[in-house]
Parts: C-alpha cells; structure tokens; sequence
C-alpha cells in the first residue's frame, strides 16, 4: 500500500516562522510556530535550524528525525534574491527534511493565499515593504527588497524610525509639532524623546520597539496630525506604486488583475490607509480588484507545496477550511469615500 505523499511547509518571517505538515489531501497532520526567521543576520545555518527545531515540536517530540516529509515548500522572507534561495535550498537538501525542495520568497505564498487564479500581484508591508507579480503564463517580476539599500521606502520598522526623527525634530524645535512627541514618549516609557534616542543608541532600549509606533502614528493621522498624515500618505503611495510597476513590466495594466495585500501594517487594516491605498490603486490601476489574503502566509506555501504533489481539488478546500475554522478569515473592508473597494480572501 503507497503511503499518502506530505508537504512540509514553511512561512518564516522577520517576527516568527511557521510550519504546517500537510497531507497530500489537504489534511493537516500538525503545525507550530517558532522565533523568526533570519538568515542574513544569524546565517543560513542557524536560519534553517529554526525550521528544524519547530517542525519537531510540531510533532510533539525532539527526538523526531528527518526526513520530515516528502516535499519541503519554504517561502521564507531573507530570500529576497534568487541566490539567497538557492542557498537555504542547498541547506535544507543538506539536512535532509526532505528529498525535495522549493524555497521562495515569503510574497509568493502570500499571492497563492489570497489571489483566485494562481497569478497576480502581492504586495507585503509588515516590518518590511516588498512587492512580487506573477503573469499568467508564469512571468515574474520582483525587487530586491533590501531596504534602502535597493531603493525601499516603508514598512513598520521604517515607520518607527521615521516617527521618531520626526519627534525629536518637534522636541527640539527643528521641526513642526506634532503628536509622534508624545507618542514615542508613551511607547518607551520616556520624559522625552532625546532620553528614548539616548536609550536606543546605547542599547538601553530595544530598537525593535520602533514598530510599535505604528498604531499610534496611523491613529494621529486619523486625527489631522499633519505629519503623521504625510507618512501614511507616503506609505499608501509605495504600497500602490510597487504593485503597479509589478503590473506594468508584467503587461497586466490592462486587464482585470488581482493585487494581494498582506503584512501587519496592511491587515491591521487602518481606515485612513485603507482609503489612501484604495485611491493610489485607482488611479493608476483602475482594473485592478484589491484583496486582503483571508488566510495567514503558511496557507500559500502549503498551497504551493500541494501545487507541486498535484493534489486534487478538494485538498485545497480542505486545507482552506482547517485555517478558516482556526479564525483566520477575513470580512470585506470597503472605503465609504470610494467605489473602488478592498474585499477579503474569498
């Protein structure tokens, strides 16, 4: 009797990394979640070696050995160029999880999660911004996604950091005021803002924080801050233009095309942002149908990795339904300022 093929999938971000074993029938036979996922940082070693140890405990047992299934689908972020992929391939192969692996960047599992047809446009603003697209006859279009460096601007971390140069210029009276003072005030615990700057730059204060003052600068632009009003517009602003420069090298300005929206900063869904990016879109994308992914990254790497079994129909619904039982779906989100609305993952 064959044994029923599995997939180890692997959704490893700058946060956490999750994995989910799969069965070729879309049943998932056990999943967890681990630290983060940081290969440029900590190295492709100690990278992969997090995947190994939350795949063991996901089986519930340290003493679990590879391999772990029959295809490993790894869509993980750090793998911004294509010989970044091929190096944790290499690591992965080498460790032996499994005898067949895929690894891509963490994008392409977000544009399997959310899009209908397989091909579209993603855009992820969580910690970090990247775009990917992908045609219908399997064209892709990337960026390099590494931060400035590569031309970047935006995502959560970056908001922080530009929250906080903006604060300590209203402090110290180089800037306009603005209510990003008070508010890096209140999230490091403060009397002012050079005390937090003196903390970070000493190592006092976790430079990680930084992110969480994304919700308090997206709630002052809610409330007419003027400066933490043209940091969200510009963060709208990137979100469009990497989605529509995707379409654009791809020839999908044209035609009705879906752009998957993903990341923290994009799911919190936010009114003002939401309203900002839906206008970018259509104006310059007027064919384009905005879709919030219903369903967490880990989903489209399973996806995909079933993509490479050929897994019947129904193991896709079936997969689908274990995250939506689990709460991961999404509700419509419409803008009442504008037609052109962003929906959930159907």
């Amino acid at each position: 009797m064959t044994l029923p093929r599995t997939v180890l999938a692997v959704d490893g971000g700058n946060s956490k990394t999750d994995v989910a074993l799969v069965r070729e029938d879309g049943t998932v036979l056990a999943a967890a979640r681990g630290p983060a996922f940081l290969p440029q940082s900590a190295g492709t070693g100690a990278a992969v070696e997090v995947i190994g140890r939350t795949v063991r405990r996901a089986l519930a047992g340290e003493t679990a050995a590879p391999p772990y299934a029959d295809h490993v689908a790894a869509y993980v972020a750090g793998a911004d160029l294509p010989v970044e992929e091929e190096r944790l391939r290499a690591e992965l192969l080498a460790r032996g999880y499994a005898a067949s692996v895929v690894v891509g960047n963490d994008t392409f599992a977000l544009l399997r999660a959310g899009s209908s047809t397989g091909w579209g446009v993603a855009v992820v603003c969580g910690a970090g911004i990247n775009a990917v697209g992908v045609s219908p006859t399997g064209r892709v279009a990337r960026f390099p996604a590494l931060g400035r460096l590569s031309g970047d601007w935006g995502g959560g971390h970056h908001l922080g950091e530009e929250a906080l140069w903006h604060a300590v210029r209203a402090e110290d009276g180089r800037g306009p005021a603005t209510a990003l003072t008070e508010a890096v005030r209140a999230c490091f615990g403060t009397a002012t803002v050079e005390e937090a700057v003196v903390g970070l730059h000493f190592g006092d204060l976790p430079g990680d924080r930084l992110h969480a003052l994304v919700p308090p600068l997206l709630a002052a632009a809610a409330d007419g801050d003027a400066v933490a009003g043209s940091l969200v517009e510009r963060q709208a602003e990137e979100i469009a233009l990497l989605g529509v420069v995707a379409m654009r090298r791809l020839g999908l300005l044209a035609a009705p095309c879906e752009i998957v929206l993903g990341g923290g900063v994009l799911t919190a869904r936010h009114a003002l942002l939401t309203s900002l990016v839906e206008r970018h879109y259509a104006e310059r994308a007027p064919l384009a149908r905005l879709v919030v992914a219903g369903v967490p990254p880990i989903v489209g790497a399973a996806l995909l990795g079933l993509d490479r079994l050929g897994a019947p129909p129904e193991a896709y619904a079936r997969l689908r339904a274990h995250f939506a039982q689990e709460g991961d779906g999404a509700q419509p989100v419409t803008s009442p300022s504008s037609s052109f609305s962003i929906t959930g993952d159907r």
